[in-house]
Formats: C-alpha cells, sequence, structure tokens
C-alpha cells in the first residue's frame, strides 16, 4: 500500500477526501496546507501518491509536482477548466464536483499501478560486480579453450548448468574453476 499525502489549501478538504478514504480501507499518511509541507513529509517518505488541490498559498500543483521526489505519484482534483490547463501526463486528474467512488476507484487504480511497478523494481537482477563479471568471463575463456566452445556456447553452458543446479551464475563459474 502507498503511502498517501493529500493537500489541499482549506483543511476541511483534505479532512473529507482523508475521512472518505480511511472508511475505505486506505492509510493516509498527512494532510497539509502548503506545498512545502507536502514536499518535507514527501522526502521522509520512498515514495507513494499526493492527492492535492490546483494551487496553494506557496505554490502551484505543477510546481509541487516538479519538487517530488522520483517515486510519487500526483492525483490532481481540481475544476474541469483548471484540469484543462494540466499538460503534465504523468499527472492524474480528476474533476470537480468530484464522486466519492470516482476518487475511490482512481485512488485504487493508482495503488494497484504503485504495487505493480514495485514489485517490478524489486524483481529486476541486481547488477553483477565487477568481480562477479571476471569470475564469468574467467571460466567462459576455459570452457572456449578446453571445450572448444564460441563464447555465445559457453555462457549459455554456465546459465543452464545454473539454472538445473538452482545456483547462479557466479557460484557455477566458480565451480567450473575449481575443477579445471
Amino acid at each position: 500500500m502507498p503511502d498517501i499525502i493529500i493537500a489541499f489549501p482549506k483543511i476541511e478538504d483534505a479532512m473529507s477526501i482523508k475521512n472518505a478514504l480511511v472508511r475505505n480501507g486506505f492509510e493516509v499518511n498527512a494532510t497539509c496546507t502548503t506545498g512545502a509541507q507536502v514536499v518535507g513529509i514527501a522526502n521522509e517518505l520512498d515514495d507513494g501518491i499526493v492527492i492535492c488541490g490546483y494551487r496553494f498559498s506557496d505554490m502551484h500543483y505543477s510546481e509541487l509536482n516538479n519538487y517530488l521526489p522520483k517515486g510519487f505519484e500526483m492525483l490532481l482534483i481540481a475544476s474541469a477548466a483548471k484540469l484543462e490547463e494540466c499538460t503534465d501526463n504523468n499527472i492524474v486528474c480528476l474533476s470537480m464536483p468530484i464522486k466519492m467512488q470516482d476518487l475511490l476507484n482512481t485512488v485504487q487504480m493508482m495503488s494497484y499501478n504503485y504495487s505493480k511497478k514495485k514489485k517490478k523494481l524489486k524483481d529486476k537482477p541486481k547488477p553483477r560486480s565487477e568481480e562477479d563479471k571476471a569470475i564469468i568471463t574467467k571460466a567462459k575463456l576455459v570452457l572456449m579453450e578446453r571445450n572448444n566452445m564460441t563464447e555465445e556456447e559457453a555462457h549459455r553452458y554456465i546459465q543452464k548448468n545454473s539454472m538445473d543446479t538452482g545456483t547462479n551464475m557466479v557460484e557455477m563459474a566458480e565451480m567450473i574453476l575449481s575443477l579445471i
């Protein structure tokens, strides 16, 4: 579940949206009335969703969006006329007057996308260190020399055997080097 920050110039607006979200199972981390408050809280959190109005006493929504850390998404709630000015494709927009079901569905969709993005980043393989790359390269060179394999065949051999044995490629390369 993403961290949620709600920001509107009037605290009553922020609190009514917060109460609606909390009643429907969302956890709201903070409610704010200025852009500076949002930026301060967002910098303490890793990532999440900012639900906000069009203009604050200290900044415009587009400025706030620029100041947000990389992992944050924005849901802008404003009049239809103001939303026409929003040309940023990374900002999700809802027009006023807001229907509560539209708000809930939109936040649900943003939460789902957030979870998907988090999982994708988590599943992304970590880059190999230079030391690990050197071990794999050395094992490939040994296989190429001793077994007359091409570089691609040696790589596939290490890769296939590592998958068959449930070890990573570096461990398999170390095993090959220790055997030869």
